[in-house]
């Protein structure tokens, strides 16, 4: 006697049976058990179910769950602050904390200039009221290094880019070179410098391979597939790199490309492994990492920097432009110390704990 089980299985149900199939004409079959398991899904976890992609039945719950936990939690970051400016006196319970004037654009105005100069007090409580609304993205921007535990901080690494004038390629092969091991995370602006001098020199002696239609089709792949569009374009194959130097080698031929012609396939190699590099973390982490370049190299502060996007296009949007939560926190303390001098109330206990 041979037994079966049998599934069915279905977008919403599992349908499974244990049967009994006989081997001969002296066996009879036979259903065991059978049964079904129903999963039922919203039109929306259907079609994506339908479509390959992972469904969770309650992933949408408990993003609304976030949501309403994150919109809690602004409200009372919002409340306790005006509780203590309002106890402080440096507002009243009948004080406008909305944007009271014909200028949409007055409260970004006074936020840019509070860190050089005096605002209303009234002004410089909406600008902490503003400042509150977001928390910014928490990281150290650190990374760990070799086996003595040092940490190799983001914009230390790009103060020494700028100050050299060197690319990521040429800091780490220093180091490599001194028998150091270190892997920090560049800032993506640093890297794309970096791609876009390769790219210029070797277009001196390659313009018929490096032409712009290239550059935008490999734009935002990673290396195997920036690899696999090159020799479709090209028919150029990547060089081959591997053994315990290949580090050495690769930094080697990146650093050569700034300054000399390369082989075809060491610079198709320098142009995919750097271009997945770039193009290998989260943008959207890449964008506030270099937004907060942009800051420390330019000497502004958030508020600043958002008053120069609204002067240049009073169209666009900021509503998703992110910055570190170091960002504002720096931006609140230099504009706190700027008004403290005009208005002394700021430096009683209370406020300065």
């Amino acid at each position: 006697m041979k037994k079966i089980l049998g599934l069915d299985l279905g977008t919403t149900s599992i349908g499974w049976a244990l049967v009994n199939e006989g081997e001969n004409d002296s066996e009879k079959s036979s259903i065991v058990r059978l049964g079904v398991r129903v999963n039922p899904l919203t039109v929306d976890e259907k079609g994506s179910l339908e479509k390959g992609k992972a469904v969770t039945v309650n992933a949408e719950r408990a993003n609304k769950r976030g949501a309403r936990r994150n919109l809690q939690r602004y409200k009372l970051r919002r409340d306790n602050l005006k509780k203590l400016l309002i106890n402080n006196g440096l507002i009243n319970s009948d004080s406008p904390l909305y944007e009271c004037s014909n200028d949409r654009f007055a409260l970004y105005r006074y936020r840019a200039l509070a860190v050089t100069q005096q605002i209303p007090i009234q002004d410089f409580a909406r600008v902490l009221l503003m400042i509150n609304k977001k928390r910014g993205y928490k990281s150290m921007r650190k990374v760990n290094t070799d086996e003595d535990g040092a940490l190799v901080d983001g914009m230390d690494v790009a103060k020494i880019l700028f100050e050299r004038q060197i690319t990521p390629a040429q800091y780490l092969l220093d180091f490599y070179r001194k028998g150091k091991k270190i892997s920090p995370q560049f800032y993506r602006s640093d890297l794309l410098a970096e791609l876009d001098r390769i790219w210029t020199e070797q277009s001196k002696y390659y313009p018929e391979i490096l032409t712009a239609e290239l550059r935008n089709t490999i734009d935002g792949k990673n290396i195997s597939a920036c690899s696999r569009t090159f020799y479709a374009l090209t028919h150029i194959d990547t060089a081959k790199n591997s053994g315990k130097d290949r580090m050495l080698t690769a930094l080697t031929w990146r650093v050569d490309a700034l300054t000399k012609k390369l082989p075809k396939e060491e610079m198709a190699y320098v142009i995919c492994n750097l271009n997945g590099e770039i193009n290998g973390s989260s943008q959207q982490l890449n964008l506030i990492g270099d937004r907060s370049k942009v800051l420390f190299f330019n000497h502004q502060t958030i508020g600043q920097y958002l008053w120069k996007q609204i002067q240049e296009a009073p169209q666009r949007s900021l509503a998703k432009i992110i910055f570190y939560r170091q960002d504002y926190e720096d931006e609140f303390n230099l504009i706190w110390d700027k008004q403290a001098e005009y208005y002394p109330q700021l430096l009683t206990n209370n406020l300065t704990k």
